[in-house]
């Protein structure tokens, strides 16, 4: 009976501490046509590498991370930003291991040239890379 009821306690922990991994979007674009690109420059005490890239397939656009990857830290957070700075932005979701994030349609990107890695929780900027042709 005892040899049940520790069975019974292994199964059960078992069924409850499974959970479905959420899906990521990091699928590669098909047939992109890269309209800008950036390298990214961290900020002091920062370790960061890799580039920024905005494709447009039809009708939609996306900044692609590629080859990157950056010091660990909270709360970090992917923008498209008029300056080098988090003043005037468009936060395009976390940083996780997605490494394609969706521009909204009506971004300028005349304006917006620069992708930032920022901390909202403490806000500090850990890295930028500015956009160019």
């Amino acid at each position: 009976m005892q040899f049940q009821k520790i069975i019974l306690v292994f199964l059960l922990s078992f069924l409850f501490s499974c959970q479905k991994d959420e899906m990521t979007h990091d699928s590669k674009i098909e047939n992109p046509i890269l309209l800008y690109k950036g390298i990214f420059e961290p900020t002091p005490a920062i370790e960061v590498s890799g580039n920024a890239s905005i494709y447009k397939n039809m009708a939609q656009r996306y900044v692609s991370l590629d080859d990157f990857s950056i010091s660990e830290g909270p709360d970090l957070k992917v923008y498209l930003s008029t300056s080098n700075t988090p003043e005037t932005f468009i936060n395009l979701g976390d940083l996780t291991s997605a490494t394609i994030y969706t521009i909204p349609e009506n971004i300028d990107l005349n304006v917006y040239t620069y992708v930032l890695i920022h901390c909202e929780t403490y806000n500090h900027l850990y890295a930028i890379a500015l956009l160019e042709e």
